[in-house]
């Protein structure tokens, strides 16, 4: 088989025939979810193309193996491939938390400057949910992926760097505000304008190219004024200037009703509603996570800062089945580089047991092949877990009714791609 690299021309992706599409299949369970998930990929493409198209699979070392083998938890040569080849997917990798290696996860995402973290959710019937209505849920989460406190910009107590910082602080009259000065840490969190215009822009395209109807900037504003508080200034501005003829912000509603009153703001947006305008509002974080429980279907697409977006997806994902089941996809849409992966962890007491849930990393599949333009491939897929969710042959965790056919994790890996 002949392959062929996929590229960028013209700002947008090439995907050849037969791409090179380099994995790493993670650590703990990863092995497993991926040998499930690729057997699904196959099918799909098979089913899709007829042998027409067909992907050339390029195994790349990361986390705990390629620690082992190389001494590197992130080797030179997959970073290397990864560039070269643009797209890939991974299963999970182990971070340790409080010491040891930074999260490959992160360097990853700045190495490649993958800046926009895309995680839709949305519910499968069947689905086992702990809310009453989780078919509300379908909401497309846009995460900006490099900067606040992933950063990783710390200081540790009674350091070098922490004595600086408090110095630094006191210079601006401004360490009179940290309670425990002599016992505290610090972190720093960097919020640029650079990096909210490309995520809000990121989440503005999608919404226009998917017929969304509104976009919700969250954050915390009201407390972090000028770094949260900053970002939903400069994503208003970046609409309202590049957007104009195609979004209406609340922003523009404000200022309407300040100046003429609420019948003119009132006026404004049912014409931008009604000429089909994409409408762009913003909500404090505390209270989104209040509205989406209780109204989750007034929100369709969402632009946010890392760590709320953290927060924001795992939760949203539990609404619908919890992570096992979330896609998610690091992207650079600038470049073209993309990696999409599992958004849970190793579970590496699971390990080797061969029994728990593939359907997250199946899921970024599908998302992997709608970004190469293999659109057939990811409706084939989604198309095949809906199946297998709602005839209840699922793993352990899916299992909603007595009657259930549980499968370990290759089984279900099987039988999706019966359903091909």
């Amino acid at each position: 088989m002949s392959t062929e690299t996929i590229h960028m021309q013209a700002r947008q992706l090439v995907t050849p025939d037969h791409p090179t599409i380099t994995f790493i299949e993670g650590d703990g369970i990863g092995p497993e979810i991926w040998a499930a998930a690729r057997q699904v990929f196959d099918a799909a493409v098979q089913k899709a193309y007829a042998g027409k198209r067909q992907v050339n699979w390029l195994p790349l070392l990361a986390g705990e193996t390629a620690y082992q083998q190389t001494g590197q938890w992130l080797p030179d040569e997959t970073l290397s491939a990864l560039r070269t080849h643009l797209v890939g997917i991974k299963g999970p990798l182990t971070t340790p938390i409080g010491e040891g290696h930074r999260s490959i996860n992160v360097t990853l995402r700045q190495k490649l400057d993958l800046y926009a973290c895309y995680r839709p959710v949305t519910y499968y019937d069947g689905t086992p949910s702990p809310v009453r209505h989780p078919e509300r849920v379908n909401i497309d989460v846009f995460r900006e992926n490099t900067e606040d406190i992933y950063a990783g910009i710390e200081a540790d107590v009674n350091t070098d760097e922490a004595a600086d910082l408090k110095q630094l602080l006191a210079r601006y009259n401004q360490l009179e505000k940290v309670r425990f000065p002599e016992t505290a840490a610090f972190g720093i969190k960097p919020i640029s304008s650079e990096g909210s215009a490309r995520i809000v822009r990121a989440a503005v395209e999608h919404a226009l190219a998917h017929n969304r109807h509104t976009l919700t900037l969250v954050h915390k504003g009201n407390i972090m004024k000028k770094t949260e508080g900053s970002f939903k200034k400069w994503g208003y501005q970046l609409i309202e200037t590049d957007y104009a003829d195609q979004a209406f912000t609340m922003n523009q509603y404000a200022q309407l009703k300040a100046d003429q009153g609420s019948d003119a703001a009132d006026a404004a947006l049912k014409a931008a509603k009604d000429a089909g305008k994409l409408i762009v509002n913003d909500v404090i974080t505390d209270n989104f996570f209040q509205q989406t429980l209780l109204h989750p279907e007034n929100f369709e697409v969402v632009a946010t800062m890392n760590l709320n977006g953290d927060y924001i997806s795992d939760a949203l994902a539990a609404q619908v089945g919890g992570i096992g089941i979330a896609p998610g996809g690091n992207i650079n849409y600038q470049t073209g580089h993309a990696l999409f992966e599992a958004t849970h962890g190793t579970a590496p007491q699971f390990a080797g047991q061969n029994k728990l849930n593939p359907t997250s990393i199946i899921l970024s599949g599908a998302m992997m092949f709608d970004y190469l333009g293999w659109s057939e491939v990811a409706t084939e897929i989604r198309q095949a877990i809906a199946k297998a969710i709602t005839s209840q042959h699922v793993t352990m965790d899916f299992a909603t009714t007595d009657s259930a056919t549980i499968l370990s994790t290759s089984e279900f890996g099987e039988y999706v791609a019966e359903q091909l």
